[in-house]
């Protein structure tokens, strides 16, 4: 894994206490696992997706999982822990992302325009947005006012209006995980990660648990078109999860979610090094709304990962003064908070990465192949 001497260097700093799902590759294929009390179980027998697993979690998976060991010493492969649910994410839901995106839109996609309009904007609008609510009358007046400076943007609306930006990030079975090369488009020139919690919805539009997530992002593509979003966010291994997913109990709950610090490193095989966090408790609207925009005129019979967004925004110069932050090939990005462990990728052009090769019909006839499919879903514990 890159940056890391271990699975056990990207495992929360309390890991034996919390309970996790991932997903590993076994010599048979992939397969759903618990993580109990520094134990992980294969569950592939009473769920053999992560999906159908979240939906029966069982109350003791020693009891209903074939025991793998003790995790830190497991020898599978990490692969994303979400496999048929749905990718969802949602930009612009802090202050300084709207300002950025805005930035991206008013210089269109050239990096070297962008620090006089980033001071002017934060001039402007940098204290008003922090303290407006979303919908608000407060907002509505700042908008007003906005228009009539002719600075009003797009990107503002979703910021400070009634309705979140909530899109597509990837094709199920896309993602890559903890480890895994991250991809972005060769033809890109101004692009960052986007370091973000994951909250993991199941099917009855219950948040069981959050993990980390990099919602990689071309600057450069949806600042010259809002309309080049889809070509901007999803590309081959544009999205990684991981490591795990943190399930909410006792010991891990929403509130650890309001309040995480989620850090970024960035580091370069040409002696860069970029860090920079993102406080949870500057988010614009809180996760749980956001859960409830993303559902509602939408089912998702499968359940879905939800982006919450992010604070980050790099700004800081990489090679000419001015110019701000891209990737370089070879770049190590680490994403971490200490509930959810480390998130560690290292960047290539999605022409270079692994091909996306296993889709949907693969995934069910590997599971057929391995006998695991009943044809019933699997049914809830009592």
């Amino acid at each position: 894994m890159p940056g890391l001497s271990s699975v056990r260097d990207c495992l929360p700093s309390d890991w034996p206490v919390g309970r996790y799902a991932g997903r590993v590759l076994t010599a048979a294929g992939p397969s759903p696992i618990l993580i109990e009390d520094g134990i992980a179980y294969d569950m592939s027998a009473l769920a053999p997706t992560m999906s159908l697993l979240l939906d029966a979690l069982p109350s003791s998976a020693a009891d209903a999982g074939k025991a793998l060991g003790a995790f830190d010493a497991l020898d599978l492969p990490l692969l994303s822990p979400v496999d048929l649910q749905c990718v969802k994410a949602c930009g612009v839901t802090f202050a300084l992302s709207a300002i950025e995106r805005v930035i991206e839109e008013r210089a269109r996609g050239d990096s070297g325009a962008a620090a006089s309009i980033r001071t002017r904007l934060e001039e402007r609008v940098g204290g008003s947005i922090r303290a407006v609510v979303p919908g608000s009358p407060e907002a509505a007046a700042l908008k007003a006012a906005l228009i009539e400076d002719g600075l009003w943007s797009q990107y503002l609306e979703v910021a400070i209006g009634p309705d979140a930006e909530v899109f597509t990030k990837a094709p199920v079975l896309a993602t890559v995980g903890a480890g895994a090369e991250i991809g972005i488009r060769s033809d890109s020139t101004w692009n960052n990660p986007e370091p973000e919690i994951v909250l993991i919805v199941d099917s009855r539009g219950e948040a069981l648990g959050a993990t980390l997530g990099n919602d990689v992002n071309l600057r450069d593509f949806e600042g010259r078109s809002a309309l080049l979003l889809g070509k901007a966010k999803d590309n081959n291994a544009s999205c990684s999860l991981g490591p795990l997913i943190r399930l909410f109990d006792a010991s891990y709950s929403m509130d650890d979610v309001r309040s995480a610090e989620v850090a970024l490193t960035i580091e370069g095989t040409d002696n860069y090094r970029l860090e920079g966090v993102s406080s949870m408790n500057q988010i614009s609207r809180d996760p749980l709304e956001l859960v409830l925009q993303t559902l509602s005129e939408h089912q998702y019979p499968d359940g879905f990962a939800l982006f919450l967004g992010t604070l980050f925004a790099p700004t800081q110069d990489r090679d000419e003064p001015g110019r701000g932050f891209t990737h370089k090939v070879g770049d190590v990005v680490s994403i971490s908070t200490p509930k959810l462990g480390a998130l560690v990728n290292r960047v290539v052009t999605s022409k270079d990465a692994a091909p996306w090769t296993l889709g949907l019909g693969g995934l069910m006839a590997n599971l057929a192949e391995r006998g695991l499919l009943s044809g019933q879903k699997a049914e809830q514990p009592a």
